[in-house]
């Protein structure tokens, strides 16, 4: 961990980060979760947790900017190829699981510093 280093990165497991995960922890199980002080980042270091963001607009390092762009396109990926075939017991909408792509390939955009 550098504490010389003065850009905000991502959380390696950027899908999966951020405070919306932890409220939908803590509404499943009913008990709180606590930030990590120290996490590794999408180019590989280990930063306090106070220096990562999830907003694109936020993250100055450029690595890690890459790693959530194919994070997040590969996340639309996977949640579109959810909705190729059946899903019994799913209450989810094509339409919806489509809304959910765009919206994570969006991010992915704003990510790599594109425009709409």
């Amino acid at each position: 961990m550098s504490e010389a280093d003065p850009h905000i990165h991502v959380e390696r497991n950027v899908v999966e980060a951020g405070p919306g995960v932890r409220n939908l922890i803590s509404s499943m199980l009913g008990r709180t979760t606590d930030a990590p002080d120290v996490v590794t980042t999408g180019c590989g270091i280990r930063v306090p947790y106070a220096m990562t963001s999830v907003r694109p607009e936020s993250v100055t390092c450029l690595a890690c900017r890459e790693h959530a762009h194919r994070e997040y396109l590969r996340f639309a990926g996977q949640i579109e190829r959810l909705g190729q075939g059946p899903m019994p017991g799913v209450n989810i909408t094509g339409a919806e699981l489509a809304e959910a792509a765009g919206r994570l390939r969006d991010l992915a955009r704003r990510f790599a510093g594109e425009d709409r």
